[in-house]
């Protein structure tokens, strides 16, 4: 019977602490054959010594030691971990018990690949949405078109070799660590295409208190520094006007609106299709509109 791969979860951490506690306990309570040890990173926070715990699945409680934000802890969680594979939980989501069982069957029948997926479960108030891919491989050609929601990055399990190696770790140097799971989702996928477990084994909280649920000023700066790195992104009609819709939202529901009807334009010129881009034109008429549109997008799991 071939042995289980030993799995080391990786849980940034900052100021939820009922939602981590969660997190952690759901990450123990997988009905996984291997190993499993939980390091849970604080970002910015004074690190909960409390949760530490020596028991049959350990945790440890770490302070990140890297550059402040999301990819600092996870980098810090990567580096001190030890399992042959690496999974990647927020702290305010939760999996479910068959989560590891299903994905790690799926990467080990396919030992060059160095990422596999799941869809998730979006929750949003008392209203939860399945979110679907649609398909068992994600290529890099799909990314280009679109991020790929469901693809969220706590359903991320990683061979530990390809983040030390031919992948590499998450990328510390991406405006407020936002679009770090689209980067590190293209760059496994340029080694191998992203596996892809096509049930919702993550429930997902949205809502206002996600981390980048009104960061508009950092959305923006992580999509301009996508359209930097990714050419084919930037080349591409749908992917950049989609991109580029996103943006002309953010600049609308910052109320600057010379900004908003600029890169609405330019998204409408790639696809005048482009759902995004109409949106933000009103926003920018009305910017308080921006949070009706959100909520009514949310409870339906969709963002923009």
């Amino acid at each position: 019977m071939t042995r289980a791969p030993s799995v080391s979860v990786v849980i940034p951490a900052h100021k939820r602490p009922v939602e981590l506690r969660r997190a952690i306990a759901a990450a123990r309570a997988q009905d996984y054959a291997g190993s499993i040890d939980v390091t849970v990173v604080f970002d910015r926070a004074e690190p909960d010594m409390s949760l530490a715990d020596e028991g049959d699945r350990p945790v440890r409680v770490l302070a990140n030691q890297r550059a402040p934000g999301l990819a600092g802890a996870r980098n810090t969680g990567i580096l001190e971990s030890t399992g042959e594979l690496v999974a990647f939980c927020d702290d305010d989501d939760e999996w479910v018990p068959e989560k590891l069982t299903k994905q790690v069957g799926v990467l080990t029948r396919s030992p060059e690949s160095p990422l596999v997926t799941s869809s998730i479960v979006i929750n949003y108030g008392d209203h939860s949405t399945v979110r679907r891919a649609g398909t068992t491989t994600v290529t890099h050609d799909m990314l280009v078109v679109s991020r790929m929601s469901m693809l969220h990055s706590s359903t991320f399990v990683f061979r530990r070799s390809a983040l030390l190696g031919s992948v590499g770790l998450i990328d510390e140097k991406i405006p407020g660590s936002q679009s770090e799971d689209w980067d590190i989702l293209f760059r496994s996928s340029a080694v191998r295409p992203v596996l892809h477990v096509d049930e919702p084994l993550v429930r997902v909280l949205w809502g206002k208190s996600s981390h980048f649920s009104r960061n508009w000023e950092t959305r923006i700066a992580s999509s301009l520094w996508i359209l930097d790195r990714y050419p084919e992104v930037a080349a591409h009609q749908r992917g950049s006007s989609r991109l580029m819709g996103q943006m002309a939202f953010a600049y609308a529901s910052l109320g600057w609106r010379p900004e908003a009807w600029r890169w609405a334009a330019r998204s409408l010129r790639a696809d005048p299709l482009q759902w995004r881009s109409w949106l933000a034109t009103g926003v920018a008429v009305v910017p308080r509109s921006s949070e009706l549109v959100l909520g009514t997008l949310g409870r339906w799991g969709r963002g923009v």
